[in-house]
């Protein structure tokens, strides 16, 4: 006679209330650690911070001291494909379609928006202190926009964060702006006509 083979072992669910318990303490703590400030409602825009003006105009007027940051933005350029008629239709006294009518395709571009410059007031060289740039990278960091060291240096990871700051709220460059440096906390809000 053979014996039996094994039971296979079954181990018992802990009791609803404590797998419950468990459950909501992993969410709680899903929850812990770093997490990046919260933008600022992407609502509000630096449209009317921005002056547009053709290729080659100079810097718009305002305060005496005002510096000003300049952006050339591409022409926009749509592809426009139209069905034209080839050869009419011919037609029997009756309405009758003889011959249908044939078609091609024609394909132009247009221009949409021309190439310009977009002028937005930007901190003066003076203000840009190493000081300034590495508490703008600590706040673009807090924003989850840059992950390069804070060097105190405007270089390319910085400018790469700061157009993706920027570009959110309308302003597609890599230069700071002087609405953005109000926004990250930088500059006071109020200081140059802002």
């Amino acid at each position: 006679m053979m014996p039996a083979p094994p039971r296979p072992s079954v181990t018992p669910l802990p009791p609803l209330p404590l797998l419950r318990a468990g459950l909501v303490a992993i969410w709680a703590l899903a929850g812990c650690g770093p997490s990046p400030v919260p933008a600022p409602d992407i609502a509000q825009s630096y449209a009317p911070e921005i002056v547009t003006r053709p290729l080659g105009s100079q810097a718009p007027g305002g305060p005496r001291d005002a510096c000003w940051g300049r952006q050339i933005t591409p022409a926009l350029i749509e592809t426009v494909t139209e069905q034209v008629v080839d050869r009419p239709a011919a037609l029997a006294a009756d309405g009758k379609v003889l011959r249908p009518a044939s078609y091609r395709s024609v394909t132009r571009q247009a221009i949409v928006r021309e190439r310009a410059e977009l002028w937005f007031r930007t901190p003066c060289p003076a203000e840009m202190s190493p000081d300034l740039i590495a508490t703008a990278q600590r706040a673009l960091a807090a924003r989850g926009l840059f992950h390069g060291q804070v060097t105190g240096e405007m270089d390319a990871p910085t400018g790469r964060a700061v157009r993706r700051f920027q570009a959110e709220r309308g302003l597609d460059s890599p230069v700071l702006s002087l609405a953005a440096a109000r926004d990250l906390g930088l500059i006071a809000v109020g200081r140059h006509g802002g």
